[in-house]
């Protein structure tokens, strides 16, 4: 009756011919090859559904305005004086940190609005925290302070690391090892188990300041993205058990070319993006000593943040005036672009997204982009 490589708008219309055709054309079986070759329907590159609850058919509908731009700009959350917030979506949970707390508000399901009330505040640095990341259990924080805190998500209780003797930018959490970067220029291996809490594992020297940090799926491996103020590769790849310098990514970067965001989207294969204006690709297959992909930031502006969808898609955040773009790893020229504070020399200092929304954390403001809106042109 149809294929799989039927276009979205011929499916739409044929479903129109009689009930038994809708219902048939509705399963997601019909939709899988249409959805994993377009952007953000999360559908992973190896064809991994991180969505199941949500038909394809609706998924596949919205993706169509990711492509073309179409949404609706919301302004969530304003604050008083310029912070640097970092942001994380769990289901239905946004966290954000202003200042030295993280908040957590639940996201209405009828708008993607954040409810009235928080659901919970994570506390306890003395300075504005840097970054954290979270777990199923547990919310780790980085501070200006020097502290990471560990805090259970379930109940009050949290716990701090002491180690580094500067700020902490970065952390990073998988598998219950917990690893830190700091201004101190050092890199930090910590267990994240009730019998070693607090405990530092293993000191890495860099011998510059630490900017980001991800660690690989496999556990086996972590990257260190630094300032590249010395004259030291700004990304490497670290073994995590023996703590030796495994390979540096990339050769002849310029001074000040810093590394401000990692995303692992398997263990092979990894995003990157900083001062030097690119977002680069890496597949530790090929080479570790040249990108397989790069783009680079029209506007000549710095890179602050980076998400993937797993597959076709990269958001990136950039330095001036709030601007948000869309890459399609299939193209060169960016796919999108949303200039959310074009009055206010804000960067983007974190996003993150879903099938739907788009959330971008700037100085003063927290905006959204509900991409559910009316379908773009093309699937009319």
């Amino acid at each position: 009756m149809c294929s799989s490589s039927s276009d979205p708008r011929s499916l739409c219309r044929l479903s129109q011919a009689c009930k038994r055709i809708y219902m048939f054309i509705s399963r997601d079986a019909v939709w899988r090859k249409i959805a994993k070759d377009i952007i953000n329907t999360g559908m992973t590159r190896q064809g991994i559904d991180l969505c199941p609850s949500i038909p394809l058919k609706d998924r596949v509908r919205v993706s169509h305005n990711w492509i073309h731009g179409v949404c609706r700009k919301e302004v969530l959350l304003k604050w008083k004086i310029n912070l640097l917030p970092w942001i994380q979506l769990d289901c239905d949970v946004l966290y954000l940190s202003q200042a030295a707390n993280i908040s957590a508000y639940h996201l209405r399901a009828e708008g993607g609005k954040l409810q009235n009330n928080r659901v919970a505040l994570f506390s306890g640095h003395q300075e504005d925290v840097c970054r954290f990341t979270l777990t199923d259990t547990h919310l780790i924080s980085a501070g200006g302070d020097s502290k990471i805190i560990v805090h259970d998500r379930g109940n009050d209780y949290s716990v701090e690391y002491y180690g580094h003797n500067q700020e902490v930018n970065c952390i990073d959490c998988k598998g219950g090892v917990i690893v830190s970067g700091s201004r101190d220029k050092t890199a930090k291996i910590w267990a994240l188990a009730p019998d070693r809490f607090g405990q530092c594992l293993h000191t890495i020297p860099t011998y510059d300041r630490v900017w980001s940090v991800a660690i690989s799926p496999s556990l086996c491996n972590f990257v260190t993205g630094t300032a590249c103020c010395e004259n030291f590769a700004p990304l490497r790849i670290w073994d995590t058990q023996r703590c030796h310098l495994v390979s540096c990514l990339g050769t002849e970067f310029r001074r000040g070319a810093g590394v401000l965001d990692i995303a692992y989207e398997s263990p092979f294969q990894l995003l990157t993006c900083g001062y030097d204006t690119f977002i680069r690709y890496w597949d530790l297959r090929v080479c570790s000593r040249k990108c397989v992909m790069e783009w680079e930031e029209p506007h000549d502006s710095a890179l602050y943040c980076i998400k993937t969808d797993k597959n076709h898609m990269i958001a990136s955040g950039s330095s001036y005036y709030g601007v948000v773009r869309f890459w399609d790893k299939r193209q060169t020229r960016c796919l999108q672009m949303f200039q959310l504070a074009p009055t206010t020399s804000s960067p983007v200092y974190s996003l993150c997204f879903n099938t739907t929304h788009l959330y971008a954390a700037l100085a003063s403001v927290l905006y959204s982009l509900d991409f559910r809106t009316a379908a773009s042109q093309s699937w009319k």
